[in-house]
């Protein structure tokens, strides 16, 4: 699956042949990503990667998460995608992350519009959620800018760097999506 969200994004459904530029992203974002994500450790070379993309194509087969890489100009810049798919509750949960220098552009606000409607309309769920951590301001701006509602907090909730740290729950529900003016734009804005 090949979905061009604008003229310079476009999403890849993840793959084991991303493995050579995925870990160069993620080799040259180390400081900048294992602020937030725990995974971060646990990707240091090319067969931890694989291995961790081949189950991301596994979960794929099995309809349990639909994930992207995120090129922006081409360059491999990120990944998102819906994980967690639960078919009987009909819900889902984005996660994603971004190279430093591609911040700031709008990649993952358009992305994540597009995923959201794939996740309603394609997916038929009922109910998308998204966890941000605490302190980190930029990830949890797009939740808002996406009229999600935020839910509560998930004290210590995910262990990253040795310490356990509080997300914040946001979720939206199709019949809110259906009301947002962004909810039939699935390709280009």
């Amino acid at each position: 699956m090949d979905i061009q969200i604008s003229e310079k994004i476009r999403l890849e459904l993840t793959a084991v042949k991303h493995v050579v530029p995925l870990l160069d992203v993620i080799d040259n974002n180390r400081d900048h990503l294992s602020e937030f994500l725990p995974w971060v450790g646990e990707m240091q070379t090319a067969e931890d990667l694989k291995s961790y993309l081949k189950n991301c194509e596994m979960l794929y087969r099995q309809e349990k998460e639909v994930s992207f890489v995120i090129f922006f100009n081409e360059v491999l810049v990120g990944r998102i995608g819906l994980n967690h798919l639960d078919s009987q509750n009909r819900m889902g949960a984005i996660g994603y992350w971004l190279s430093k220098n591609a911040q700031g552009q709008g990649i993952i606000l358009r992305s994540c519009k597009w995923i959201i409607n794939y996740g309603f309309k394609d997916l038929n769920l009922q109910r998308i959620e998204l966890k941000a951590a605490v302190e980190n301001v930029k990830s949890r701006a797009i939740p808002v800018k996406l009229n999600f509602k935020e839910e509560g907090i998930l004290r210590h909730a995910e262990l990253v760097n040795n310490r356990f740290i509080d997300l914040v729950l946001y979720s939206i529900l199709k019949d809110e999506w259906k009301n947002n003016e962004w909810h039939f734009v699935l390709h280009k804005e």
